[in-house]
């Protein structure tokens, strides 16, 4: 087993540095904080630039200078230790996306803030190749699917609520639900396209350019008033198609 460094651990410096104190904890505790942050931090670098099969749990303990079984106390395993990587990446994208959208009180003009933010994020070396590139094949479709419904997905599903609200008329939850999904999917997309581009920077410009236009498209028949089918009209289709037809026959004659 390998012996701890003579010189101060990262988890040293990171407590002498001033690591937040947790209320209650002794220094015992907040040292064992400093180590997970410490392991965390060097984890990040090394999988955003070597990747996950090209980083070594040796590198890891090196670089943060703590031993293997320290390693061990926190994480079972690499894959572990990814997972808390890509967590914090995700997280931090999330922050600063709703940071973006906050900055807004209309819905479409958050649409259009958070859009922006992230394509400024995927751009990021560390989320394209944490979160895009590496995370599906390391944690799994359902695995990512998991954190991103924790912290992603529910702030898409928060922003396509507050566009499809109607003063008049209870729009149909599973069908906001539905168009979450929808607009999440197509945004992992961007991400990929974003990732795998040579030139991410004119990649996030298409897909900044493709997504102003589904959200204009949206808006403009939002204004319209075209309105969308409440939980009753869902359950009974055929009355919405006799209203229709009814609406469409008036038409006609007027």
């Amino acid at each position: 087993m390998s012996k701890p460094s003579s010189k101060a651990s990262a988890a040293s410096k990171l407590l002498r540095g001033g690591l937040p104190s947790v209320p209650g904890a002794g220094r015992r505790a907040q040292f064992s904080a400093a180590t997970k942050r410490a392991l965390v931090d060097v984890a990040e670098r090394l999988f955003t630039e070597d990747g996950y099969t090209g980083t070594s749990l040796d590198a890891i303990v090196a670089g943060a200078e703590v031993t293997k079984g320290a390693l061990y106390h926190h994480f079972n395993g690499k894959r572990a230790l990814f997972e808390a990587v890509f967590e914090r990446v995700e997280g931090e994208a999330v922050r600063v996306i709703q940071a973006a959208m906050k900055a807004h009180r209309d819905p479409w003009d958050k649409a259009v803030a958070g859009l922006r933010a992230f394509v400024d994020v995927v751009q990021q070396p560390g989320y394209r190749r944490v979160v895009v590139q590496e995370a599906p094949a390391v944690l799994g479709y359902e695995g990512v699917r998991e954190q991103e419904e924790r912290s992603s997905l529910a702030v898409v599903h928060d922003l396509v609520g507050q566009l499809l609200v109607d003063r008049d008329r209870p729009v149909d939850a599973g069908l906001v639900a539905t168009f979450s999904r929808i607009l999440f999917g197509a945004l992992a997309a961007a991400g990929e396209v974003v990732a795998e581009s040579d030139e991410p920077t004119d990649a996030s410009r298409r897909v900044e350019i493709a997504f102003g236009y589904l959200i204009s498209g949206m808006q403009l028949l939002r204004e319209a008033g075209v309105a969308l089918p409440t939980a009753d009209e869902l359950a009974e289709p055929d009355a919405i198609a006799d209203e229709n037809a009814a609406d469409d026959e008036s038409d006609t004659r007027g």
